[in-house]
């Protein structure tokens, strides 16, 4: 028997005023489906998930969600006018007797739902957002961006609530690492035509790949026809008086196929200029240490950056990384220790929060303000690495068209708002970059444009991120900052720190023992492997056994608060229905516990043979 759909999408149409965004567009979600929906910054990827949300009208076509479906969006720019708290914000839809659910999400997501809405962060806001949607479980999520100022360990938990739960799901991100742990299908949104992959998005990039191969293969072939018929119409001229003008309405035909061909939107024409060098020395900190409010933020770190190092810092949101990065760039002086800068530095800033942008000028005026980028008399034109260059020009190198040059800063995506501020700072030439969570909002394309940048980078490179495949791309050295001021230096990026980090804490080394030298991804692989031959399991029963300690752990939270929760003596009496919501859900989570603790024995003593 066939299924239900979630959600249908028939025969679509969508514009703005001017070229139309979507035509013709039918699209189907069904039960259980986990649907990566990838494109170009600017494609329609939002646009299109909140017409799947109901929220925006199409101009044709239908929408249809069948009768006792719910369907939750958590958008970028949540609406949190009318709530004191983002806890008010995060239940206002959830039954009174449901409110825990909340509590128990902010812990995972590390927000506090007692916040007041009036002086909460955009990423605040942005988690309260996908809070609501995770407590109110409905029956297909639509999250936009959903790790965006979430740290390393609250993705990870998000991704675990993700795998486990029955929902269908259709997710926006950047974070290839999420989307490869996470989907099954892929819808692709492309010069308004929307495809679909029935793979996960780890296999987006050679489908995407083949299919632009064969559109050029095929533009091509249509090229050569057009000119093979074009020179046919002008020498038989002198050969028939009366031309075949069935034949020359054919030609007319191609040449109007050709002309309605949307041109694919080629990669940002972006470029850093590592010059003048430094000087081999670039950071040099001895026994430094930091704290606020009586808050250790940095105890007793030492180390060295030498020119061409690329090095991550990576840990909880609040546990002081920007503030790390400032004390060694020299922004910010040290309690205690000293910091030395080499000699001819010439350092740019990627910073998290945009400040380098005003919202109320225009994309002009952003770069021909700017006082690094003014060219003296030229109203016009901008100074790029030592050479004019005209505005518009520029701009179009970052992908921005014509149209767009006057438009308002704070009419800009999160997308385009980080490639306006990769504009400033590649105008610049620098040799040391300092990249502040870099990676938000930007499309896959241009995140592996940026990764090819730094590799090629003569300078050196000092980056904050939550993405875990950007720092296994780029990160040669990775500091882990994991809170009490403790900072310790591991080779390699996000894999190679988690693979250390495991053997520093599971492994009793002998005294004096050396460190163990920097493994690749590939040596990562095999010792897993071999682990997985020498205890008889397979490699995803080995990975499972390496989890169930986790789940298992959060199971007991989950129980420890449902039985608090549930040891008013007189809730039973005074409200029934969240006794009784609160005893199931108790129930279900001791079932799931018994279960996974079964697991767990059951493979333990198949590793113990």
């Amino acid at each position: 028997m066939a299924r239900v759909p979630l959600l249908q999408l028939s025969d679509i149409a969508l514009g703005f005023g001017g070229d139309p965004l979507f035509s013709s567009l039918d699209l189907v979600v069904q039960p259980g489906d986990r649907v990566a929906l990838v494109g170009r910054n600017g494609s329609g990827k939002s646009t299109l998930m909140k017409v799947m949300a109901g929220l925006v009208e199409p101009d044709d076509g239908s929408r249809v969600v069948p009768q006792g479906t719910s369907v939750g969006y958590m958008e970028q720019d949540p609406d949190l006018s009318g709530f004191a708290t983002l806890g008010d914000f995060a239940a206002s839809e959830l039954d009174p007797a449901d409110a825990y659910r909340v509590e128990m999400v902010a812990e995972g997501l590390k927000f506090k739902p007692a916040t007041e809405v009036a002086v909460a962060s955009g990423g605040e806001r942005r988690r309260a957002a996908l809070a609501k949607l995770l407590a109110e479980a409905p029956d297909l999520m639509l999250l936009d961006e959903p790790t965006n100022h979430l740290d390393i360990e609250a993705i990870g938990w998000l991704e675990e609530q993700l795998k486990t739960t029955r929902a269908g799901f259709v997710l926006i991100s950047h974070d290839r690492a999420f989307l490869n742990a996470l989907t099954r299908a892929t819808l692709w949104v492309d010069r308004g035509q929307v495809r679909r992959l029935e793979k996960g998005f780890a296999h987006f990039e050679a489908w995407r790949d083949k299919i632009w191969e064969d559109e050029d293969m095929q533009r091509h072939k249509l090229d050569r026809k057009i000119k093979s018929e074009a020179r046919w119409a002008v020498e038989g001229i002198s050969a028939r008086r009366k031309r075949n003008q069935g034949r020359v309405r054919a030609l007319q035909d191609l040449r109007a196929e050709r002309a309605s061909q949307i041109k694919r939107q080629g990669a940002a024409a972006m470029a850093f200029d590592a010059s003048p060098k430094s000087g081999k020395k670039v950071i040099e900190a001895e026994h430094i240490s930091k704290a606020f409010d009586g808050k250790v933020i940095l105890r007793d770190f030492s180390i060295k950056i030498a020119r061409g190092d690329r090095v991550a810092f990576v840990g909880p949101n609040g546990v002081g990384k920007t503030t790390l990065l400032k004390i060694l760039t020299g922004q910010e002086p040290p309690d205690s220790g000293e910091v030395k800068l080499g000699t001819k530095i010439e350092m740019v800033v990627f910073d998290q929060n945009r400040a380098q942008l005003d919202p109320e000028m225009s994309l002009w005026e952003s770069l021909t303000g700017d006082p690094d980028m003014r060219v003296s008399g030229k109203a016009d034109q901008v100074m790029v690495r030592g050479n004019p260059r005209h505005v518009v020009g520029y701009l179009k190198d970052f992908l921005f068209d014509e149209s767009r040059a006057r438009a308002a800063v704070s009419s800009l995506s999160g997308g385009e708002k980080a490639r306006l501020l990769l504009a400033k700072i590649m105008a610049r030439e620098s040799n040391l970059l300092v990249l502040d969570e870099p990676t938000n909002d930007l499309d896959v394309e241009t995140l592996d444009l940026l990764q090819d940048l730094l590799g090629e980078y003569d300078g050196t490179v000092l980056l904050v991120s939550h993405d875990r495949d950007f720092l296994d791309r780029v990160a040669q050295t990775t500091i882990a900052m994991e809170g009490d001021g403790n900072a310790t230096a591991y080779a390699g990026g996000w894999s190679d720190y988690r693979a250390q980090r495991a053997e520093t804490v599971d492994v009793a080394k002998p005294s004096g023992a050396k460190p163990k030298a920097k493994s690749t991804k590939a040596d990562s692989e095999s010792e897993k492997t071999e682990t997985s031959k020498q205890t008889g399991l397979s490699f995803t029963e080995q990975h499972r056994l390496e989890a169930l300690p986790d789940e298992m752990a959060r199971l007991e939270a989950e129980i420890a608060k449902l039985e608090a929760f549930l040891s008013d003596p007189e809730m039973f009496t005074k409200e029934p229905v969240k006794f009784q919501k609160g005893t199931d859900a108790l129930v279900e989570r001791q079932e799931a516990l018994a279960k996974a603790e079964e697991e767990w024995l059951m493979l333990e003593e198949k590793a113990e043979g």
